[in-house]
């Protein structure tokens, strides 16, 4: 049961990365296409194309931290034995967890003021809604450094 929920999860943070990917491009190409040809243009879009840059980068580190591609400095643990590798593994990982935790809390706050304050992104979508992103991806990156450190405990 719970592999199913992972699974479907996965399918959800992919399907979001790739349609965000796609939307960018795809607007990105046609800004130049009714700039260059017909003189013409989307106000918005380049406020969409930066928040779309921000949802495709929260979501790629969400996919890398599934992953265990995210950014990893393992010169050091070469020289470890593999208990001392797993005790590294772990530190690293909760501190990386507790880090983005942090984030997390603090970015639900940011958002919350955007809220207040009724700022609008573009196209009359608010600011605070286009910000989600951080708090949610934050919290999963969290979550998934937390079990990751924990799963490799010494024995």
């Amino acid at each position: 049961m719970l592999t199913r929920i992972f699974r479907v999860l996965h399918l959800i943070e992919n399907s979001l990365l790739i349609a965000a990917l796609v939307t960018m491009l795809a607007m990105a190409v046609m800004q130049i296409i009714m700039r260059n040809f017909m003189d013409a243009g989307f106000l918005w879009a380049e406020s969409f194309q930066r928040i779309l840059v921000l949802w495709v980068a929260i979501l790629g580190a969400l996919v890398a931290t599934r992953e265990r591609h995210h950014i990893n400095i393992d010169a050091l643990t070469r020289f470890l034995s593999s208990r001392g590798r797993r005790i590294v593994n772990l530190v690293n990982n909760v501190l990386a967890g507790i880090i983005c935790a942090i984030v997390a809390w603090y970015s639900v706050e940011f958002i919350s003021y955007e809220y207040q304050d009724e700022t609008i992104a573009f196209a009359n979508v608010p600011t605070w809604l286009c910000q989600s992103i951080l708090p949610i991806g934050f919290t999963g990156m969290s979550i998934r450094f937390l079990v990751s450190g924990f799963q490799g405990i010494p024995d």
